[in-house]
């Protein structure tokens, strides 16, 4: 009997090749964008040689993390929600536990919005996550002892670190479907719940992990008749149901630069407090202002001297900065992340732009899918054909608007043309966000100009040059760049 529970406790908590290859790195991720003390518990710090354990912990407390992986992730997140995707949902819209399921997604009362952001931090961070669509089953005659009992489906966020098995059967047809699963519910202590999913039964498994052994195990049956599981994407990787996470290259620069600081610290102590060579006769206190004693009869040769160690950190600083740029450039955020002015020309940042557009843009189109599956599980749970759309953002408005308006008002104080004036005017109004009706006033205006004729004229740059201004759009453009009309 002992050797069944044993051997029952070894299939509950054994994982597939996939998960055991992937699991080290995927708890790295998740160190490396969640940061502060669960960063330092990691001890990713290089340790010295003779370093004794107390010198070490020491160091990790005084070394600070400069969080790049949240901060790339906080940037995406924000482009990705700033609007609100559109969802029709066909049939479903009359389902009574719609509403509910709206405002409170997952029994925990996060809106479906919320519910969202959060998978798709998920997916960033370890390149993909699983969305759980379930529904209690209570053994219900009809819908409306389920409504009357408050019996809906919801859902859960399952993060590949929990998922420990999984398997995929092709169809005749050549479709791919997820037909067993099984992951960690539930950590209390020693206790541990183990839930395993197929097309026919649910598995819960309660083990106890100090005495290794199975506590209760009971099996129910699947009244879906499929794993109601989606696997929401950040990227497709090459092995099936795994993605790129958005932080993988971003997170060794990270323990790069946060190695690198430690170096600061050490060399800025270093720098102010050099070490003291004595012999063990000589007393010495340390500290500001400190005396040293020795004895009066002590060779000259072994006098105590300061061991003076002078070290650049500017040429670390100079490293840092490296790795900050090349992490903006992986990440496509130069333009979007930098605190101060850069020497960027106006073509780079609107490549970057377009860049980090495609990438968002890309993101956007795996979340619209996931939470298409998510709405067919719902409808079929409640007896519905999915007959909706759901459609998130698919491109983003990253420009550079102050130099953009920059550019305008240098346009519009050299130009002469009314018409011109007015069409500044207009789209000065757009990206300021005003009423409708002043920007329809301001384009009215701009019409009662547009059958005159324009008349090309010269046009004199910054440095003496000339050029031919034949339409209205290179005038504009000459304009901006700080040509004037003669």
């Amino acid at each position: 009997m002992q050797r069944l529970l044993e051997d029952a406790y070894v299939y509950a908590i054994s994982a597939n090749e996939t998960y055991e290859r992937y699991q080290e790195r995927w708890e790295y991720l998740l160190e490396s964008y969640v940061g502060g003390e669960d960063y330092r518990r990691a001890a990713h710090l290089t340790q010295y040689q003779l370093e004794t354990g107390d010198e070490y912990q020491a160091r990790l407390d005084a070394t600070p993390l400069d969080n790049h992986c949240k901060s790339v992730i906080s940037v995406y997140i924000s482009f990705l929600f700033r609007n609100k995707p559109y969802r029709d949902l066909g049939s479903i819209e009359n389902d009574p536990a719609l509403r509910d399921f709206l405002r409170d997604a997952d029994y925990d009362g996060r809106s479906l919005d919320a519910f969202m952001k959060e998978v798709s931090i998920y997916a960033s961070i370890f390149g993909h996550s699983f969305v759980m669509v379930t529904k209690p089953n209570i053994s219900a005659q009809n819908r409306a002892e389920e409504i009357a009992q408050g019996v809906r489906p919801y859902l859960s966020i399952l993060s590949p670190l929990v998922v420990t098995d999984w398997s995929w059967n092709r169809s005749r047809s050549g479709k791919y479907t997820l037909d067993y699963i099984k992951y960690i519910e539930d950590v209390n202590g020693d206790e541990t719940v183990i839930k395993e999913w197929n097309n026919e039964t649910i598995t819960t498994t309660k083990v106890n992990t100090g005495k290794r052994e199975v506590i209760e195990s009971y099996t129910e049956e699947n009244q879906l008749g499929m794993v109601p599981v989606v696997i929401a994407y950040n990227q497709r990787a090459v092995v099936r149901g795994l993605g790129i996470s958005d932080i993988s290259d971003i997170a060794d620069h990270q323990k790069k630069i946060y190695n690198e600081y430690s170096e600061v610290e050490q060399s800025i102590r270093l720098n102010g407090h050099p070490a003291l060579v004595k012999t063990p006769s000589v007393e010495a206190v340390g500290g500001a202002g400190a005396v040293v004693s020795m004895p009066e009869d002590m060779d000259p040769g072994l006098k105590p001297y300061l061991l003076d160690v002078s070290t650049d950190i500017n040429s670390i600083y100079n490293s840092i900065a490296a790795s900050v740029d090349a992490i903006d450039k992986m990440a496509n955020t130069g333009a979007v992340r930098a605190t101060e002015s850069r020497t960027m020309s106006g073509v780079a940042m609107e490549t970057e732009f377009a860049l980090l557009n495609a990438k968002l843009s890309e993101k956007a189109d795996n979340l619209e899918l996931a939470e298409e599956n998510i709405w067919r599980l719902y409808a079929m749970y409640q007896g519905y054909a999915w007959d909706g759309e759901i459609e998130y953002p698919g491109s983003f408005n990253i420009r550079d608007t102050a130099n953009e308006i920059t550019q305008l008002r240098i346009a519009k104080e050299t130009v002469s043309s009314p018409k011109l004036i007015k069409e500044i005017d207009k789209q000065v109004a757009e990206w300021m966000g005003l009423d409708d009706d002043v920007v329809e006033t301001l384009e009215e205006e701009a019409e009662e100009y547009s059958e005159e004729p324009f008349e090309p004229h010269m046009m004199y740059g910054p440095n003496g040059e000339t050029r031919m201004a034949n339409t209205m759009e290179q005038h504009l453009e000459l304009a901006a760049q700080g040509w004037t009309h003669g």
